[in-house]
Order: structure tokens, then C-alpha cells, then sequence
């Protein structure tokens, strides 16, 4: 036992192995138990959370954690061989494998932190999910992403601390000065990011909502950090940076209170005022008998071509688009039928009824 190799005892390589392997071996059955413990210290007993979903997210980067600071213990009791103990650029490879160690640790504790966060998320989300406000599910996915980028930026200046031996308080001083270049080099990205604030205290839409810009029309799904998620009416799925979504004019389809539908009849010359008076008295009846809103029948033109007749109603905007759609198609056949019925034609050089909704 007292056999040295590499300026260590042959005891002193078996002690730390066998820390290391026990520590392996009820890694999983510690973390479960360490993982219960911070479950009751962030929740309330009073409410009943989910805490295997809790264990699932937590017992995989705890374990890493614990292993990693156990060996770290375990082998800094043994002397460093004098045979790998040499320089690269300028920094022994001792201090290299410290900085390694200490990087890996930083990155551990920063993905257990990551994985926290994404469980209050998760109940949070649940809990918002049983009120009809959607706003709610989407201030928890912001500040989600909000606060995991926080993470990432202190994990990345503590690996700076203490796998390098920086300053941060000098980094952060240094980082000031050049916070305006920055800030003029990722003026979209501020930008952004700025607008998705103003988005999210002013309002104009939430998630679940269907809005229209920049010609497209489609399905709030997610509204990020830098963007906003749209899943349009083509079923495609589109990105558009949040300071269009809060410059451009957004309409929104969710909050309009009724649907409007136009019809424009380009009806024959051979009409008599008469026929054409008996027409439209004869549709604004049948109207007021349907389930719509509101309607406007006129003569809205003549020419030399054709008598133009303009038909408008407004539908509830609460409906079913498929309700929608087998109104607007028995609103058309009774009309087709109105003009059979006192022998109007179309005008020749009109091929088909122009049909305008919004």
C-alpha cells in the first residue's frame, strides 16, 4: 500500500476511487433525497404540487452536481504528479484542469437552476390554464425565457470568476463602457425586446388570439424575447420581429364584435326601376329575417354596363367560421333565387357575384 505511483500512494488512489464509486453507486437514491428536501423548501405545503414532475426535472442535474463536487474533494487530496505538472501558454496544466473543474461545476449548478425555473413554469402554467385569461400563460413563458437568459449571462461570469480568475466587478465596469457601442451594434435586438414589454403591459393581443399584419392572418402562438409566433391560416408558421408587431397596424380578429360581408350585384340594364325597387325591398325582407346583425341594401350605381347593386350585413363575430360560411352561402342562393324569381339577369359582362368580407 505504501507503493507509490505518480507521487501518490497506491492507499491514498484507492481511497479516492472508492469515494468516487460509492458516491456513483447511491448518487441517485442522495439526489432523490436532497431533491425532496428543496421541493418542500420552495413549495407550500398547502397546495398540492406536482412532485414527481419536481424530481423528474431536478434528480439528473443534482446527481451530476453532487458527483462532480464529491470527486473534485476526493482527488484535491492528492498530490499532483510532478510528471504532468508543466506549462501551456504560460499556465500550468494544474490550473488548467482547476478551471475545468470549477467550469463544469458553474455549469451544473446553473442547468439545476435552469431546470427550477422550468418546474415553477410548469405549475404556474397549470394553474393558468384554468382561467379563460390567456394573458397569464403568457407572462409565464416571457418571463421564463427572461429569467433563463439571466441565468445563462451569471453562469457565463461565474465560469469568467472562477475558471479565470476575473474581476467581475471590473468586467462589469468595462462592459458599461462599451454598453452604448453595444447597444448601437444590437439596436434591433434591444429594440425588440423593448417592444416586447410594451406588448406585453400594453396589451394589443395575447396568445390564442388571431390578428392580421403585414398580410398575414393568423394565430398567436408564442410572443418571445425577440419575436412574436404566428400560425397562419395556411397552416405555415411565421416569426415577425415584435417591433413591426407594435409599429405596423395590428388587426385584431379575436376582439372585432361583428363580421362584415359585402355583396356587389352588377344586374342587367333590361331592369325596370320597378323590378329593381320590388328586388330590393324583396331582399331587405328576407334579410331582417335572418340571424344577422345589421344590413344595408342599395343601388349603389348605373352605367352604361350595369345597375350595381350593393348588399352589406354584419354576422356576430362570436360565431363559428364554419356558422360563418353556411350563412354567407344561404344568403347568396336566396339571393340567386330573389333574382330568378322576378326575372332579373346579370349584366352580360358580369361573370360571377363579387363577394367582399372582413
Amino acid at each position: 500500500m505504501e507503493l507509490k505511483i505518480l507521487d501518490n500512494t497506491v492507499q491514498a488512489y484507492l481511497i479516492v476511487l472508492g469515494t468516487i464509486l460509492v458516491t456513483l453507486i447511491f448518487k441517485k437514491l442522495i439526489s432523490k433525497f436532497l431533491a425532496s428536501k428543496l421541493f418542500k423548501l420552495i413549495t407550500n405545503s398547502k397546495h398540492n404540487l406536482p412532485k414527481q414532475s419536481f424530481l423528474d426535472l431536478v434528480v439528473q442535474p443534482l446527481g451530476t452536481y453532487l458527483l462532480l463536487t464529491i470527486s473534485m474533494i476526493a482527488i484535491d487530496k492528492l498530490k499532483f504528479p510532478a510528471a504532468f505538472d508543466f506549462t501551456v501558454y504560460k499556465t500550468t496544466t494544474r490550473h488548467i484542469l482547476d478551471a475545468l473543474m470549477n467550469g463544469a461545476l458553474v455549469v451544473v449548478f446553473i442547468w439545476l437552476c435552469l431546470r427550477v425555473i422550468d418546474f415553477m413554469a410548469m405549475v404556474l402554467e397549470e394553474r393558468a390554464n384554468v382561467t379563460k385569461d390567456q394573458q397569464d400563460n403568457q407572462l409565464i413563458i416571457f418571463f421564463k425565457d427572461f429569467f433563463k437568459v439571466i441565468l445563462i449571462i451569471i453562469g457565463v461570469l461565474l465560469i469568467l470568476k472562477f475558471s479565470f480568475n476575473k474581476n467581475i466587478g471590473s468586467i462589469l465596469t468595462g462592459l458599461s463602457l462599451v454598453g452604448a457601442a453595444v447597444a448601437l451594434a444590437t439596436r434591433e435586438s434591444m429594440e425588440n425586446l423593448i417592444a416586447s414589454f410594451i406588448i406585453f403591459f400594453d396589451k394589443p393581443f395575447t396568445v390564442g388570439e388571431q390578428v392580421k399584419v403585414n398580410g398575414f392572418t393568423g394565430t398567436i402562438e408564442k410572443i418571445g424575447l425577440r419575436s412574436t409566433r404566428i400560425r397562419t391560416n395556411e397552416k405555415t408558421y411565421i416569426s415577425v420581429p415584435n417591433k413591426q408587431m407594435v409599429d405596423t397596424i395590428v388587426d385584431n380578429i379575436s376582439l372585432r364584435t361583428q363580421r362584415k360581408t359585402e355583396l356587389q350585384l352588377e344586374l342587367s340594364l333590361s331592369a325596370s326601376a320597378s323590378a329593381l325597387s320590388t328586388l330590393l325591398t324583396a331582399m331587405r325582407h328576407y334579410l331582417s329575417g335572418q340571424q344577422i346583425d345589421s344590413f344595408h341594401v342599395y343601388l349603389h350605381d348605373t352605367g352604361k354596363h350595369a345597375h350595381i347593386v350593393i348588399v352589406e350585413y354584419f354576422s356576430s363575430a362570436t360565431d363559428e367560421y364554419e356558422a360563418y360560411l353556411i350563412l354567407r352561402e344561404k344568403v347568396n342562393m336566396a339571393l340567386i333565387g330573389l333574382l330568378e324569381a322576378h326575372n332579373i339577369e346579370l349584366a352580360a359582362s358580369s361573370t360571377d357575384v363579387v363577394v367582399k368580407q372582413s
